[in-house]
């Protein structure tokens, strides 16, 4: 594919909101996660919860749109001056020539969790004040989003688990390269719901402890929340050295099983391959792996055998998931950004709340941040349903 220009970024996880605060607290190690105190929740589990989102407040004007997920979303969007450099892109190519594609697996899906509460005693009808169109429908972030910034060109919601935020990037370097659009919008957003509180925790996936991804101890996720936002436009000729570029994405289905992945990781190797035949490039380019890493034992131990079967042990990677905690259909979007993070800063982020490196799963594993000189870097994510996605990020020379 022709590299796009990451012309802007932000993310806001339980880390904090903004890329300051995030590289910081990557920088030192931090973990966001906490002990579940999440709504009327009661588990034996830590979270990753985002602070300030209850007293965010929407414009009036899209007042239907409001719900956890795209109080979130507005939360991470007016962070770090993103908003402006969109409006300004907007401005520059036609508010009908930037896409909108954004993931997430649940959206709003707390409202409609909170308004059954509310349901009529005899007839079961929801409450005349629930939106489903504009908060539990899929395609609320989106539209939202598209009514925010006044943006007129196309708008997609990618809903495929885990890889959902990912994937947003892959659609609209499609889109780039037909010639519908010249920048778009991508990322995730996820909020957190008793939906997937209590469904992950029905499977047995969730741990009692925060997670500890590649730890040979390690027993299941920690749930988190989290929005993460990045624009794509066409490289200038004569970019800026140090540039943030997307070099390179790739997609795989295995459709293995509904929620376990592949043992062997062919879907993971496959997507892998994929991104890097997209960038053309050899794995030997590839100086850091932002591993999928969800801490539960299958997991992680399909993506370390994909990831060894094709770059050997010699490449440095991470799972940052013990600092972020699992955002879900975000996690792709959050760890794409914390990708630009450690190519703009050299930064080979650590591995929180991780001890002791499952043996069995030989991979030069970080369990502490470390400066590195980065060149280029590789973002795992994975789904349930076999539904993968990596991509390449790289600096302008």
């Amino acid at each position: 594919m022709t590299p796009l220009l990451v012309s802007a970024c932000t993310l806001t996880t339980c880390l904090g909101r903004g890329l300051a605060v995030t590289l910081a607290k990557l920088r030192d190690g931090s973990s966001g996660l906490a002990p579940c105190a999440f709504e009327t929740v009661e588990l034996d589990t830590w979270i990753g919860e985002v602070a300030g989102v209850d007293e965010q407040r929407l414009p009036p004007t899209l007042a239907h749109y409001d719900c956890r997920n795209n109080r979130l979303a507005q939360l991470a969007l007016t962070a770090d001056g993103f908003a402006e450099r969109l409006l300004a892109a907007r401005d520059r190519y036609g508010r009908d020539r930037v896409g909108v594609f954004l993931g997430t697996s649940t959206a709003g899906i707390l409202q409609a969790e909170l308004a059954y509460r509310r349901r009529d005693p005899h007839s079961g009808a929801l409450p005349d004040d629930f939106s489903y169109a504009g908060t539990h429908n899929p395609f609320s972030l989106a539209a939202f989003a598209r009514e925010l910034f006044a943006l007129a060109g196309p708008a997609v919601a990618v809903s495929t688990a885990c890889s959902s935020g990912a994937k947003t990037f892959a659609a609209a370097a499609r889109q780039i390269a037909c010639g519908t659009i010249d920048a778009a919008l991508v990322g995730g957003v996820d909020s957190l719901c008793l939906t997937t509180l209590y469904g992950f925790a029905s499977l047995e996936l969730t741990s009692s402890d925060p997670c500890r991804p590649y730890d040979v101890a390690r027993n299941g996720i920690s749930i988190a929340e989290g929005a993460a936002f990045a624009l794509l436009e066409r490289a200038p000729a004569a970019a800026t050295p140090g540039a943030i570029l997307l070099l390179g994405c790739g997609e795989s289905s295995d459709a293995y099983h509904m929620s376990s992945p592949h043992p062997q990781g062919l879907g993971a190797q496959m997507a892998m391959a994929a991104a890097l035949d997209s960038a053309g490039l050899a794995p030997a380019d590839i100086d850091y792996i932002n591993l999928h890493g969800t801490a539960t034992p299958s997991n992680d131990a399909a993506e370390g055998k994909a990831v060894a079967a094709l770059f050997g042990e010699g490449v440095a990677c991470s799972s940052t998931k013990g600092a972020t905690g699992h955002a879900l259909g975000a996690a792709g979007a959050v760890e794409a950004v914390i990708c630009a993070l450690a190519l703009t800063h050299g930064l080979l982020p650590g591995s929180p709340h991780t001890l002791t490196p499952d043996p069995a799963i030989p991979l030069d594993y970080q369990l502490s941040a470390r400066a590195g000189r980065l060149r280029r870097v590789l973002s795992n994510s994975f789904g349930f349903g076999g539904s993968n996605c990596s991509l390449v990020f790289g600096l302008t020379p």
